[in-house]
């Protein structure tokens, strides 16, 4: 029985070989080489079509063939660290990172490739996520600072739609977030950093060398389980990007002042009063949340 064991594990291992590197691997032995052939290319062909599902652009980028030639390699190079299917396209994104481009046949060397994918996948991410929207508990209705303006950009709008408004709800927000209490970001919300302009990257859009200026966006899940994508300012990324990495433990006041200073603003007072117009437009879209007791949420004390 053990040796009988043995010997179909070794056949499984063969044939994961060759499926995975049929040109290093031969077909085990006593295996129908014509069968092998049709589930190599079921199962070469599933992952093709599955991946194209999620990356598009990267697809119609790469065109047809070189998009299958990644995927092979992709097939044969990576070790996945989940046994999740719905985690493969994951695991794709973190091969394209590790690419050398110049190993890559000359018309795929494409320097955003790994920020495309990482962009296409984040959807896929979103849609999936467990996570929950900020609940409207979380949300304390306490007014602005008296004349704090409303709408007032911090240099540059809050966002520029890419097809959706901002205003389509996340949760059931209400009031707006006080200067004083610590903010928490949306886990369904997230700010996003790229060297390329990955939202316009296309047939038709394929640059050579990344703008002068850094791609801020914001993608987010909305509560009709949309996903969302916005240009951010590069302000308004720096201020998400903050409240997500406090961890619930900064406060709208703190954080105001402490990028105020960092970007030396000749007027704080009126930096902190548009950067509270620009939480109070977040917050009004479930987006960033004040809390109310940070011990009844669990948050730390600052003391």
């Amino acid at each position: 029985m053990a040796e009988i064991a043995r010997t179909s594990l070794q056949q499984q291992l063969a044939l994961t070989r060759h499926l995975r590197d049929p040109s290093r691997h031969p077909s085990p032995p006593g295996m129908d080489p014509a069968r092998v052939r049709i589930y190599r290319e079921l199962v070469t062909g599933n992952l093709v079509s599955l991946l194209g599902g999620t990356f598009p652009v990267l697809v119609s980028l790469l065109g047809a063939e070189h998009w299958r030639w990644l995927v092979e390699r992709f097939l044969r190079d990576h070790r996945s660290h989940t046994p999740r299917f719905g985690e493969i396209a994951a695991e794709f994104v973190v091969f394209v990172d590790g690419l050398d481009l110049e190993s890559l046949p000359a018309p795929m060397r494409r320097p955003f490739l790994a920020e495309l994918a990482h962009y296409e996948w984040v959807e896929m991410a979103l849609l999936q996520s467990d996570a929950q929207p900020l609940g409207a508990e979380l949300f304390a209705p306490i007014p602005a600072p008296t004349g704090a303006p409303t709408g007032a950009p911090m240099g540059t709008p809050m966002s520029a739609p890419m097809g959706t408004p901002m205003s389509a709800p996340m949760g059931t927000p209400m009031g707006a977030p006080a200067l004083d209490l610590p903010l928490q970001l949306c886990p369904l919300a997230w700010p996003l950093a790229y060297r390329w302009p990955v939202h316009r990257l296309g047939p038709a859009y394929r640059p050579s060398q990344p703008p002068a200026l850094a791609t801020f966006l914001l993608v987010r899940r909305t509560a009709d389980d949309e996903v969302r994508f916005s240009e951010l300012s590069p302000l308004a990324w720096q201020l998400l990007h903050e409240i997500g990495q406090s961890g619930g433990s900064v406060t709208a006041d703190s954080l105001l002042h402490e990028l105020g200073r960092q970007c030396g603003v000749p007027d704080l007072p009126s930096f902190v009063a548009a950067g509270m117009a620009l939480l109070n437009d977040m917050h009004a879209d479930g987006i960033v949340a004040a809390v109310r007791d940070r011990e009844d949420h669990g948050l730390e004390s600052d003391a």
